[in-house]
């Protein structure tokens, strides 16, 4: 089989790559020719973990292919797949042009029967305004069907994501478009992946809905952390004791700064948007957002308070600034807000991150970055660990108090055990763990 992926961002270069790792010759297409240039010289646009590797063997066996062509690839193609981005509006809503920008393109290259496949995340009722656009450009004699197949792709495990997926939803209205769509997960249907098939509204609002409540697991079990500060309590082993619950499980139960990335900030509040303009109140999915900008705001207060309230021309070294390990990506990560704060109260930052220096150096161009950890706490009257990559796992910590000025060690990501920071001289704070 041929199919197109019309993007390659974040989601069109993963799935393409893996589905040509699946035996599908994969014609990649994006507008912007330096990327295109970049991809074929080999070079990754981003930090995926394993994607270099699977890019490059795929496309020297011939199967995966990258162009600026969306004319060729439309008509090579029995699948096109729409995989640009949705960037929010100011109002919390997606921003759909870019989708059906891309729709129109493929509606004018249609030469026989065609699944265009929207692999974008997109509001209820998307799908059906591509079909009817692409209804007003191409002829009437010519069958497609447009189908809602979202991605659960996880940001540093994007790969593994693909390859053993908790399930793929596909939302059609014909079984020609679902039997299209399983012959492409082949694969993944002969290892008994569980399908959900239904229509595509269901599969549009089945993402927007697992992202919220899993962003809503983040938010409540950070509020219980600060609960837990207040009461002498221990929220790991409350999180844990929750997690034991099969009712409830264990993932998503680690509390923090607050949740950021690309994803579930946007989709909670496009989810909100969509319910609005429905005439339901999503109340539950409002606190969510509302808590996880209120917990940035607990966490920088606290360390200014800690501090004694004073940050003016304090050296505070931060661990990390990706909104989760294994990524660059700096969307509505918490250290950013943070680092962002603190310097308007006068406080000097150092940084240091295995994958996103190159991003941050564009959006904090007033801060220092270090080479290494230890080059990054050198002097510092405080270390501030927010990205729990493993690398800052296992620091040597009576090297860390020695090297720096002050004795404050924040850790937002709960990696140390409180006692062991104590018997090393910091004073310091974690997340629910006082």
């Amino acid at each position: 089989m041929h199919i197109g992926m019309i993007g390659v961002g974040y989601v069109g270069l993963v799935t393409g790559a893996c589905f040509s790792e699946f035996g599908v010759t994969v014609t990649c297409v994006d507008k912007d020719a330096d990327k295109i240039k970049s991809l074929d010289n080999g070079e990754i646009p981003f930090y995926e973990p394993g994607l270099k590797d699977l890019v490059s063997r795929n496309v020297k066996q011939g199967r995966l292919h990258f162009s600026t062509n969306i004319a060729k690839a439309v008509v090579n193609s029995q699948a096109v797949f729409i995989a640009v981005g949705t960037p929010p509006n100011e109002d919390g809503t997606a921003d759909l042009s870019h989708v059906f920008t891309v729709a129109k393109s493929i509606a004018e290259y249609i030469n026989d029967y065609k699944v265009i496949v929207t692999k974008s995340t997109v509001p209820v009722g998307t799908g059906k305004r591509v079909k009817e656009l692409i209804a007003t450009v191409i002829n009437n004699n010519i069958d497609y069907d447009v189908v809602s197949n979202p991605e659960f792709l996880r940001e540093g495990a994007a790969i593994e994501d693909f390859m053993r997926p908790d399930r793929i939803v596909i939302g059609a209205e014909s079984d020609r478009a679902v039997a299209v769509m399983k012959e492409l997960y082949g694969p993944l249907y002969l290892i008994e992946t569980p399908f959900v098939i239904t229509n595509i509204e269901t599969a549009e609002l089945i993402k927007y809905a697992a992202n919220a409540f899993l962003a809503t697991k983040i938010s409540f079990i950070n509020e219980i952390a600060n609960l837990c500060d207040k009461v002498n309590a221990n929220v790991h082993d409350v999180a844990r004791a929750m997690g034991l619950d099969g009712r409830i499980g264990k993932k998503f139960l680690h509390p923090g700064p607050g949740f950021g990335g690309s994803c579930f900030p946007k989709d909670t509040r496009a989810l909100i948007s969509i319910a609005e303009d429905s005439g339901v109140n999503l109340d539950v999915v409002s606190a969510t957002v509302k808590a996880n900008y209120k917990q940035r705001d607990i966490m920088l207060h606290r360390i200014i308070d800690t501090m004694d309230g004073y940050v003016k021309n304090k050296t505070l070294a931060f661990l990390g600034l990706a909104f989760k390990p294994n990524t660059d990506d700096l969307r509505e990560a918490p250290a950013i807000y943070l680092i962002k704060e603190l310097l308007k109260r006068g406080a000097k930052i150092r940084a240091y991150d295995p994958a996103g220096m190159e991003n941050a150096k564009k959006l904090l161009p007033d801060i220092t970055f270090g080479v290494d950890v230890y080059d990054t706490i050198k002097g510092a009257d405080a270390t501030v660990l927010t990205t729990e990559w493993n690398q800052f796992r296992n620091l040597d910590l009576k090297n860390v108090k020695a090297m720096m000025t002050g004795p404050y060690f924040f850790d937002l990501r709960n990696v140390y055990e409180p006692k062991k920071l104590t018997e090393h001289g910091f004073v310091h704070f974690s997340v629910g763990r006082r």
